[in-house]
């Protein structure tokens, strides 16, 4: 097991790291819309939030070696189900044809009262360490 902290992600807002390595295997913790470059939430709007959540994964799968297509599944929480079909169509164009498994649950309330977070599990290809 190894532990993964980016540098150019969001500073973690507890006691817990970016991701862990298991195996073949990349578990990222759930990420919030923070601007890693200003440490704050970005704009309180589902679109906006969602780029961001996107960007900050994409930043941990990077430091890496991996993409968005490595991920084989995701969590999403939202905090308001009525803004799915707004996050589905940005969540749609960032993954393109790349579809993985996914569970979506709206909840009550998410840290620093943002509207999204992802958590993704993603595989390195059988060559890589």
């Amino acid at each position: 097991m190894k532990l993964i902290n980016d540098l150019n992600s969001p500073a973690a807002i507890g006691p817990y790291s970016h991701a862990v390595k298991s195996g073949n295997l990349l578990f990222t913790s759930g990420q919030i819309p923070i601007d890693p470059a200003t440490s704050l939430l970005v704009e309180d709007e589902i679109t906006v939030q969602t780029n961001q959540v996107i960007n900050n994964l994409s930043s941990i799968l990077e430091s890496q070696g991996l993409a968005l297509e490595n991920i084989i599944k995701t969590t999403v929480f939202l905090k308001n189900m009525h803004e799915f079909k707004e996050f589905n169509t940005v969540y749609e164009e960032r993954f393109h044809d790349h579809k993985p498994a996914r569970s979506t649950i709206e909840v009550a309330s998410l840290p620093l009262d943002c509207r999204v977070e992802i958590e993704a599990i993603a595989e390195f290809p059988t060559n890589q360490e």
